[in-house]
């Protein structure tokens, strides 16, 4: 899906609203080398994409405030070889046109472009420490003005990040955004429905991550937003397992976390369904109480609510669940207190969601959990993870399970972006019926 130009636009004018005066330099990210001369599939840096809506690589924009404002783009020449080879590049002129910026320039021209820029400039604005080779890089633009300090020219008396600016603006999501992330939640919530209907005991967990990805594509997206986990039975008490090489087998649950990627931006769901298409009753028990708590939790989602009280109502849930399947003995107030749910459940219930799975934007604020605003897109996802010990009923023993869904805070309360996956009990057995 192509950028919206106009939007992408007005984001760098906004930017250089709340900059002041000073300089924005915001770089793409390199190409990664896979191995010998093959590279990794391109991604671009988000907040550079944020800011320009351009997809190619070795390019930077640069945002001047104060006096008579500009956007300029620096990006690889058009070279009739190269394209050959790789594809088309736009080049500066057509970039500039296409992408609706004041000037572009060759990616060449940057080094000598920026010792001109920075001069007499208050500050200088880029993500500082993100790449230690940019880091070296800026350091020798201020030296270049520096040097130039005989003549009467100034270099920038301040260093800010750049981030906190653009991590306020990523929070809350403007309409192109979210059309885009309904549309990687819908994609994503196919391939999901698609994964329940073909599991079966005796598949491996790399032939449902196949299902997986073949629904992603055939549905427009370009790659998943992150490594898909596909856990079948024990597997799904690691949180980040993604080897995903393992054989299915009867009687066992398999939890999948996966999302496509559209536009640019991440969906993130997981679900947790039975190996054989039924669950036992324990499995049942186990994965009501995390359905459980994850409606307390979408319960607290609105405006004004604390990016904490989710998180909140979904522990008190899910301890009171614990206690109840045997788990755990005591007083939930206490139990929480004392944190003794970890050992079960040891992830908070949720991030915000955007440009990166896990997106940008600070939690707290002033030492205080951030009040939740209309336009905010966050995950919602409380587990149960029952290793086998002496203590723990042995019905229970090699239980993983999280169910994972995205929400759009609004004015009203939220909107859940991947109800397409079905989740209660019910819903699961009927879809995965192998009649």
């Amino acid at each position: 899906m192509q950028p919206d130009i106009n939007t992408h636009r007005a984001r760098r004018e906004r930017v250089i609203e709340r900059l002041g005066v000073g300089v924005m330099v915001i770089a793409t990210a390199p190409e990664a080398v896979r191995n010998r001369d093959a590279h990794y599939p391109y991604r671009y840096d988000s907040y550079f994409y944020y800011l320009a809506g351009f997809p190619e690589p070795e390019a930077v924009v640069v945002l001047v405030a104060g006096g008579e404002p500009r956007q300029i783009l620096f990006c690889r020449e058009r070279h009739e070889e190269r394209e050959i080879w790789d594809g088309f590049r736009y080049g500066p002129e057509a970039a500039r046109e296409a992408f609706a910026f004041d000037e572009a320039r060759p990616i060449a021209e940057l080094d000598e472009a920026m010792a001109q820029i920075l001069e007499d400039q208050p500050q200088l604005a880029y993500a500082i420490g993100a790449d230690p080779a940019w880091d070296a890089r800026v350091l020798g633009w201020l030296n270049a003005v520096r040097a130039k300090g005989r003549s009467g020219v100034a270099a920038p008396e301040r260093l800010t990040d750049a981030r906190r600016v653009l991590d306020e603006m990523r929070l809350v999501k403007d309409a192109h955004e979210l059309a885009l992330m309904r549309r990687a939640a819908e994609i994503s919530a196919a391939a999901h429905v698609r994964a329940m209907r073909t599991t079966r005991p005796g598949r491996h967990e790399y032939e449902i991550e196949a299902e997986l990805l073949h629904a992603f594509r055939s549905q427009g997206a370009l790659a998943p937003a992150y490594t898909s986990i596909v856990a079948g039975g024990a597997n799904a008490c690691v949180l980040h397992y993604v080897t995903n090489s393992q054989p299915l087998n009867a009687g066992e649950l398999l939890l999948v976390d996966a999302g496509a990627e559209y536009g640019g931006y991440a969906a993130d769901i997981t679900r947790t369904f039975p190996v054989s298409g039924r669950f036992s009753p324990a499995q049942r028990d186990a994965y009501e109480v995390v359905l459980a708590a994850q409606a307390a939790a979408i319960a607290r989602l609105a405006p004004g609510e604390s990016w904490h009280a989710p998180h909140e109502a979904a522990l008190k849930v899910l301890t009171q669940g614990m206690v109840d399947l045997g788990l755990l003995q005591g007083e939930v107030d206490g139990l929480i207190e004392a944190e003794a749910y970890k050992r079960f459940y040891m992830h908070r219930t949720g991030h915000w969601l955007g440009l990166d799975v896990h997106d940008a934007g600070e939690y707290k604020v002033g030492g205080e959990w951030r009040p939740l605003e209309p336009g905010m897109t966050l995950t919602v996802e409380p587990g149960l993870y029952i290793r086998p010990a002496q203590d723990v009923p042995e019905a229970f023993w090699n239980l993983g399970i999280r169910i994972e869904d995205d929400a759009l805070v609004t004015a009203e309360g939220c909107e859940i972006l991947t109800g397409g996956v079905p989740k209660a009990v019910a819903e699961i057995e009927e879809l995965m019926r192998h009649d």
